[in-house]
């Protein structure tokens, strides 16, 4: 993970002491990296070079409003899928005019605080829903700007679950049936057609998928260029990967400069949605070992987070790099899963790891700033972690650690 290091073997993220902040915070607590989330961002950004392009920062992959606000201040563009990712982004200083709104399932009044709030562009995922988004645009007298997310049936080679663009997916449109519904498209008088958009899956660990991907996006640019429909953006989408255990992932400049290799209209605008690529290696999470436990020839470090704090290893059978708050001199490491509390053998952090560690100390899970909070959850009724932000060697707290009652202020007893 960028940015952190060990200072006379205590673990600590930029310039701030990993201990002073569980001192202060407690545990379990996300820590992000502020220097880590410019500098992934700027990757982007600086390989386009004088190329137009926006870099549209992928709001599911964390969507705390500090990180939104840093983001903001870079100038960045945001992908959002639900109007309460919208509002963030607006909460946070970004403006609408730089969101893309993408998603299969886009509400009617989703469209309409969208479009309100004139966003760039709206990625249309269905036939339904381009008629329901120009009759949403005429109730209020607006034009809708839109792309179609086509779905070019190439695999991403990741995991199942965050593949989108085989032909079976849920996702995009048939990319053999969008030059038609481009010419419908063009008849509806509350549409403004932009671009052109696909977004193939995530964690993707080599170009191949991604440059062939692009090279339809292409041929369908040239195909509605000889209909007489212009298109002034292509929204290649996000997915690139990062390195968790031992993946290998391209640069952000190296695929920056494949699309540009491709690309021979220096007119043509891209539109980028990275988003784990930007925040998965600034976060980590650190939990505190509750208890060592032996059961026949398992051993098994209980800590106090859990799969209700960070789900990815239950979920995916996702590898994360766990290591030790501080270094002491290691006596004969023992091998150990990495458990929490909830009741659920699903609930591990990481499996089959060799630590040397006591009850009482601290460990952090690493490469944690995508996917991580984000999609945390109240499960056993656990109170959700604190989030943190640091930046050199100071660090605040960017979202409070929920309280027990918090957990329950929204509901009702004794109705009946």
């Amino acid at each position: 993970m960028t940015h952190l290091n060990y200072h006379h073997n205590h673990l600590r993220i930029e310039n701030c002491a990993v201990s002073d902040i569980v001192e202060s915070i407690g545990t379990p607590v996300f820590i992000y990296s502020h220097t880590g989330l410019v500098q992934n961002w700027q990757k982007f950004h600086s390989a386009f070079g004088n190329h137009p392009h926006k870099i549209c920062y992928s709001v599911k992959a964390n969507s705390n409003l500090a990180v939104l606000h840093a983001l903001a201040e870079l100038g960045s563009g945001f992908d959002i899928v639900s109007s309460g990712e919208l509002a963030r982004v607006i909460k946070a200083g970004g403006s609408p005019n730089q969101v893309v709104f993408s998603g299969v399932g886009k509400q009617p009044e989703e469209m309409a605080f969208a479009l309100k709030n004139n966003i760039f562009c709206f990625n249309v995922e269905s036939e339904a829903e381009l008629f329901t988004l120009n009759e949403i645009a005429q109730h209020l007298n607006l034009v809708a700007p839109i792309a179609l997310r086509v779905n070019p049936d190439i695999n991403a080679n990741s995991h199942p679950y965050i593949s989108t663009g085989l032909k079976e997916s849920k996702f995009g449109i048939d990319i053999k049936k969008a030059p038609a519904l481009y010419q419908q498209a063009a008849t509806l008088p509350h549409l403004k057609i932009k671009g052109i958009a696909c977004h193939i899956g995530s964690q993707i660990t080599t170009l191949s998928p991604l440059q062939e991907s692009f090279a339809h996006l292409l041929q369908l640019y040239n195909v509605l260029k000889a209909h007489q429909i212009s298109i002034s953006h292509i929204d290649v989408g996000g997915g690139l990967g990062v390195r968790y255990q031992d993946e290998t992932p391209p640069l952000p400049a190296d695929y920056v400069t494949s699309l540009l290799n491709l690309c021979t209209d220096p007119d043509l605008m891209l539109v980028i949605e990275p988003g784990r690529a930007i925040v998965a290696n600034i976060g980590i999470l650190v939990t505190k070992i509750v208890a060592l436990k032996t059961a026949g020839d398992k051993h098994f470090c209980v800590v106090d987070c859990a799969m209700n704090d960070f789900i990815r290893p239950a979920l995916y059978s996702a590898w994360h790099d766990i290591i030790p708050t501080n270094k002491t001199q290691p006596d004969s490491p023992q091998i150990y899963d990495i458990v929490g509390p909830i009741c659920e053998s699903s609930d591990f952090l990481g499996k089959n790891r060799a630590l040397s560690i006591n009850p009482g100390e601290f460990l952090a899970i690493c490469d944690v700033g995508a996917y991580g909070f984000v999609i945390s959850s109240n499960y056993n009724s656990r109170p959700r972690a604190a989030e943190v932000m640091v930046k050199e060697d100071c660090f605040k707290i960017v979202r409070e650690r929920e309280t027990i009652a918090q957990l329950f202020e929204h509901e009702k007893i004794g109705l009946f």
